[in-house]
C-alpha cells in the first residue's frame, strides 16, 4: 500500500472514532441487549427508521471491534453530495451505497448487500425503505430482508429499535439536540423453514416492535 493510500485509511480511522464518540456525547445512549449480545457473529442488523441519524446512531453504540466490521446501507445520492460526505460515506462508514432511482442505478441494491455479506462484512439496514414521518410505529417492511436472509441463512438476523432519535435530529436540523436515547438489540430472529414472505415480514415487524418501550397495537 503507498503512502498516501495509508494516511487516508489512518485518517479515516480516526474520523471514525471521533464520530462515533461524538455522536455517544450527543444522545447519551442507552444500549439494551435483550436476548443478545455483542458478538463478531456476522449479522444484519435490522431497525425501524425515523431519523436520518439512525444508522450514525446505531453504529456508533457498536463496540470498536464490531464497526470495523459493520457496513449501514445508505444512499448514494445523499452520501456523494460533497468530497467530505464521500469520504465519510466510503472511507468512514464503508457504507454500501445504492442508487435509489432504478431508471439510473448501474447496480441492483440487493446484488450490493449481497457482495457486501459475501466478503464477510454486517449490515445496518432499516427495511422500512424510507423514514417513518407518519402516527404508525412502523411502515410496512419491503421484501429486502426477506431475500437477503433466504440468500445468506448463515447470517443472523438482529432486530433493533431506536428511540427518541427523531426528536435529537428532527428533519431539516444540522445540529443534533442533546436528549437521551435508547438502542436496543433484541435476540436474532429464527428462520422457518418453507416460511412465506408475508410470514417472515410480519414475523420481523412483530421483533421489532416487540423492543419499543410501550408496543403499540400492530
Amino acid at each position: 500500500m503507498n503512502i498516501p493510500a495509508k494516511l487516508h485509511q489512518i485518517a479515516a480511522k480516526i474520523a471514525g472514532t471521533a464520530l462515533a464518540g461524538f455522536t455517544r456525547l450527543m444522545t447519551a445512549p442507552r444500549v439494551e441487549w435483550i436476548g443478545t449480545r455483542p458478538s463478531r457473529n456476522q449479522r444484519i442488523y435490522f431497525a425501524n427508521h425515523t431519523s436520518n441519524g439512525d444508522f450514525v446512531l446505531l453504529w456508533a453504540t457498536l463496540p470498536g471491534d464490531l464497526r470495523a466490521r459493520t457496513r449501514p446501507v445508505a444512499a448514494r445520492d445523499y452520501w456523494e453530495k460533497s468530497p467530505l460526505r464521500a469520504f465519510v460515506g466510503r472511507d468512514v462508514f464503508r457504507a454500501v451505497l445504492i442508487d435509489r432511482v432504478a431508471e439510473t442505478r448501474k447496480q441492483d441494491p440487493f446484488e450490493a448487500m449481497g457482495e457486501a455479506l459475501s466478503d464477510g462484512s454486517s449490515l445496518i439496514i432499516f427495511p422500512e425503505g424510507r423514514r417513518n414521518e407518519s402516527d404508525a410505529p412502523l411502515l410496512e417492511l419491503k421484501s429486502g430482508i426477506y431475500h437477503l436472509a433466504r440468500e445468506h441463512p448463515d447470517v443472523e438476523l438482529i432486530p433493533v429499535w431506536i428511540n427518541n432519535l427523531n426528536k435529537v435530529m428532527p428533519r431539516g436540523e444540522v445540529v443534533p439536540v442533546p436528549l437521551i436515547c435508547t438502542v436496543s438489540f433484541g435476540a436474532p430472529m429464527e428462520r422457518q423453514a418453507k416460511e412465506t414472505k408475508e410470514k417472515f415480514l410480519g414475523r420481523a415487524r412483530d421483533a421489532l416492535l416487540a423492543l419499543a418501550p410501550e408496543r403499540p397495537a400492530p
